[in-house]
């Protein structure tokens, strides 16, 4: 395991950064009134924190607010509907009572659609007829678990799909309390290969907490995977560096692969600058020693990165640290989307002209990506017909195991952003048809609704 080490400076307290603090914020680094009002109105809808090693050593504040990280990490103008931002702003200037911010709160949330393709209605198992509280199954071959004590992050992005896992309400929050019920349902599935630790971060809970949740999943002899989802390595690379029980960690991390599993970090880097640091770096080098394989994805996100050399630039840093680009996401419909969105056709050409820059070992990567209700689907291409343009699409995953790895087709369109947008074709094969009625504008010929 490597030694070790810090610099000169280097931030090693974590200390959280939330609404309670913009004023703090303000005076060090100079915020305008205006985003101050910005923060503190959109703060009151969408999750926010940051920390001390986000604010010192990853935004730059001579550029903001156009900074990519500023915007990944603050609230901005436009992330709400204007008339309801202009509402809560009003609100909080004439300081209204808190019953009447937490009514107009709700309806805004609830326009924003907090759980998107089906997690709530398609995602939850049961066992015994019982819903399975802090549990997601969507895909066969993997599980989705949230260990209670890990439904934070050690900064909030604005983007976040998984926002209302971090409002408050019990009634949109995935936690599971232990894995006792996790293990009943994973000895009753054997198909279950892969058990993802998800949340929130898990790496927000202390090393024997996070202990007492993996170590049962070992148990299970047809688990061969543990992935972790984790953002981290950009957001507290101090996690697996200088944390107290940091070394505890990498221990953890040994022992399960010493077990025979694979052990996956699905590291969340949707920046180049955010392996930049020293920290960062030697934080995926002390991953990388335990045996732990580092897989990275990010969401195509506007403001942030929707350009072809930002992507060039993140997929060369990853494979230079000796971790594996893994997906290009589109931003998901939920919470701000339509201040992140990117269309698909300018995504399409984003991703083609970055992969197009990278050496053959970095092509591991998938994009642009859509986590939708029925499966992963990819945008491969535009295909040029006497009939006119379509988009290429595949399923890279899906509910029913039957659909994955077929193509079909869909109609071009300059603005379309997510599969309900688009026009699958006549064409589509049955199955791939029904597995999209009802997500996609139109129900194909033929198909019943």
């Amino acid at each position: 395991m490597p030694a070790k080490t810090s610099s000169p400076g280097e931030v090693t307290r974590f200390r959280t950064v939330g609404p309670q603090h913009i004023d703090e914020v303000a005076a060090r680094y100079g915020l305008s009134q205006s985003a101050l009002e910005t923060v503190r109105a959109v703060s009151q809808v969408l999750p926010f924190r940051v920390n001390e090693y986000v604010l010192s050593e990853l935004i730059d504040w001579h550029r903001v607010p156009e900074d990519p990280i500023f915007q990944l990490v603050f609230p901005q103008h436009g992330m709400l509907p204007a008339d309801d931002e202009k509402l809560l702003v009003d609100l909080l200037r004439r300081r209204a009572p808190k019953r009447e911010i937490a009514t107009e709160v709700r309806r805004i949330r609830a326009g924003l659609n907090p759980h998107p393709s089906g997690q709530m209605e398609l995602n939850v198992p049961s066992l015994a007829d019982d819903a399975l509280e802090g549990i997601q199954h969507k895909y066969r071959e993997t599980v989705l678990y949230f260990p209670q004590q890990g439904q934070t992050c050690h900064a909030y992005c604005t983007y976040c799909f998984r926002w209302a896992q971090f409002i408050g309400d019990a009634d949109l929050r995935f936690a599971a309390p232990g894995p006792e019920r996790l293990i009943a349902y994973l000895r009753w599935h054997p198909a279950v290969s892969d058990v993802l630790f998800t949340g929130g971060d898990p790496m927000v809970m202390s090393t024997e907490r996070l202990r007492s949740h993996l170590e049962p999943v070992l148990s299970v002899d047809t688990v061969r995977t543990v992935r972790i989802g984790t953002k981290a390595v950009a957001y507290w690379p101090q996690r697996f560096v200088s944390d107290a029980d940091a070394d505890d960690l990498l221990r953890l991390f040994e022992q399960v692969v010493a077990s025979g599993r694979n052990l996956a970090i699905m590291a969340h880097f949707s920046h180049p600058r955010e392996l930049e640091t020293a920290t960062a770096r030697r934080a995926l080098g002390r991953i990388r020693a335990t045996g732990a394989v580092v897989y990275c994805q990010a969401p195509l996100i506007a403001h942030v990165n929707d350009d072809a050399r930002t992507w060039a630039e993140l997929w060369r840093a990853e494979l230079a640290a000796g971790a594996v680009p893994y997906y290009m996401f589109v931003e998901r419909d939920t919470g701000p989307r339509h201040y992140f969105e990117v269309p698909l056709a300018e995504g399409l050409e984003i991703f083609r002209t970055a992969y197009s820059k990278l050496p053959g070992l970095a092509r591991t990567v998938r994009g642009p990506v859509m986590s939708a209700t029925p499966g992963k689907v990819v945008v491969d291409g535009v295909e040029e017909t006497s009939e006119g343009r379509f988009f290429q699409l595949r399923m890279v995953q899906a509910r029913d195991p039957k659909l994955v790895g077929r193509p079909f087709r869909a109609r071009w369109s300059p603005t379309a952003a997510w599969v309900d947008h688009l026009e699958l074709d006549p064409s589509a094969p049955a199955d791939i048809a029904a597995a999209f009625v009802g997500t996609t504008r139109r129900p194909l010929a033929g198909v019943a609704e």
